[in-house]
């Protein structure tokens, strides 16, 4: 499946890419409630003001990628962590 409606999905796994300023940047990797396939994508996917970031078992919105079907795009966090409780 390519493109087409928004997905839903959990984070799995981060990996630091070693990008960005300071080295610290990461890709990620969501697994699809729906079909169970697996679709990476770095921070640059995702959609919010400020830091972007997101941990494993975060539940996320997305798109597939219409040019490649194995990435997410349009990535948006469902589950907003307290910015206290994100900091420990």
């Amino acid at each position: 499946m390519s493109g087409g409606g928004p997905r839903h999905g959990i984070i799995v796994d981060t990996r630091p890419t070693g990008g960005g300023p300071r080295g610290a940047l990461s890709s990620y990797v969501v697994r699809d409630d729906e079909d169970e396939r697996y679709y990476g994508f770095d921070y640059r996917q995702i959609v919010t003001e400020g830091f972007r970031t997101i941990r494993p078992g975060e539940r996320v919105r997305f798109h597939i990628s219409a040019e490649s079907p194995d990435q997410a795009e349009f990535v948006i966090r469902l589950d907003q962590p307290d910015p206290a409780e994100y900091y420990r």
